[in-house]
């Protein structure tokens, strides 16, 4: 792979920055096709797909944070000089390429592909054929940047292929592919992870939980849950599901006065067969498969709880590993919960909704990984680099 300088990688970026601006009117335009021709009675979907004038310039946002962080490639991890003379140091290099798979959203075409390039990688970009005029406008706005600073288009290559095409790319690429990402739900996960011979990094599903424990501020515990459902419903770090711990003081009244809440938001709710001895009027969970699901919807549900205990174990059993919180004024008890609970992302007394590049100060990401190798929660710009070692010798032999 080769290495391209620093300032280079950000004349690409800045000449991009310049062309989003100036083609703003034809990129609105081409995704106009892209809302006309949606047929999906997906509202989540929808709401990803859709770029107008303030998502414009998030993108063009995102492509100036990108530039203005340092280059993540060839930064000294670790030095050291052994007793036998050999001088060896470890430095970030590029992955090589990277592919990621993804549905919907037009503004991942950008993030992708600037932390992708920014690293020095090249990227194959699979969007859903939902966004196709939207996405073939970008990777041309892409590639009018590279060529305006004298590099090759195929830095940032988007695949126009069916699922059929996609199975058989994934399975015998053209070139060595040394990272795939499906950002998408479990049904695209397994045909990547059934299909792809190279490396696959898990952006999953979401089903976040939060916990409201018996020594919770009450107030506290609405104003985060109805932030944590209603905010966004189609963002992986949303709220699926309550656990109200049955000890709480004024249980039954504090389990109505949070259904009043969030059916005041326009939430359809869901009951386990505690809460519905409390909450009889509504809908009970079907079945089990219920708590594993992601609903991207305004939709929740409510279950109550015995204790710490078993509100960790039924977290861990059920969630997708991607974000959990406790609503508790007990600070031990919440350091308990965020130690034993897997997930990417833990909280105390704060939204999931912070799960999130620029939330969390990472900057534009290219997903929300709840894999464990090579890096969970968000993968941002110092972590599309892999590690080489440096191993300066004088003639020694082992």
């Amino acid at each position: 792979m080769k290495l391209i300088d620093s300032k280079t990688k950000n004349n690409v970026l800045q000449s991009m920055i310049d062309i989003l601006d100036k083609r703003r009117k034809e990129i609105i335009e081409a995704n106009k096709k892209d809302l006309d021709a949606f047929s999906g009675g997906d509202q989540a979907m929808y709401d990803r797909l859709v770029v107008d004038d303030a998502k414009v310039s998030d993108m063009i946002r995102s492509v100036k944070e990108v530039m203005e962080q340092d280059d993540p490639v060839g930064k000294v991890i670790e030095h050291r000089r052994l007793d036998t003379g050999l001088d060896i140091t470890n430095k970030t290099a590029p992955f090589g390429t990277i592919m990621i798979i993804y549905e919907s959203r037009p503004d991942v075409t950008i993030e992708a592909a600037v932390l992708a390039f920014k690293a020095n990688n090249k990227i194959y970009l699979k969007g859903g054929k939902e966004a196709f005029h939207s996405n073939e406008i970008l990777e041309n706005c892409w590639h009018e940047a590279l060529q305006e600073n004298g590099l090759e288009k195929d830095w940032i290559e988007m695949l126009k292929m069916d699922r059929t095409e996609t199975q058989e790319f994934l399975k015998n690429p053209p070139q060595h592919i040394d990272l795939i990402v499906p950002r998408g739900g479990e049904r695209l996960i397994a045909f990547v992870k059934e299909h792809a011979t190279g490396a696959v990094l898990v952006s999953g599903r979401g089903n976040n939980f939060l916990y409201i424990s018996k020594n919770a501020d009450w107030e506290t515990a609405k104003k985060v849950a109805t932030n944590a459902k209603c905010d966004k419903i189609s963002g992986c770090n949303a709220l699926d599901k309550v656990l109200v711990d049955r000890n709480i003081e004024d249980y039954e009244n504090k389990l109505k006065d949070l259904a009043e809440h969030l059916k005041n938001h326009s939430v359809e709710l869901l009951v386990d067969k505690e809460v519905s001895k409390v909450l009889s009027s509504e809908e009970k969970v079907p079945s089990e498969d219920t708590w594993y699901e992601e609903f991207l919807a305004l939709k929740i549900v409510i279950g109550s709880i015995d204790n710490l205990d078993a509100a960790i174990d039924k977290i861990n059993k059920y969630s997708g590993g991607h974000s959990a919180a406790i609503i508790t004024k007990d600070k031990d008890e919440a350091l308990k919960f965020m130690e034993q609970i897997d997930s990417a992302a833990v909280y105390h007394n704060a939204s999931t909704r912070f799960t999130d590049g620029g939330q969390m100060g990472v900057g534009a990401e290219l997903a929300i990984s709840t894999d464990k190798l090579h890096h969970r929660g968000p993968l941002g710009l110092k972590q599309l680099v892999t590690n080489k070692y440096y191993v300066l010798g004088e003639g020694h032999i082992r």
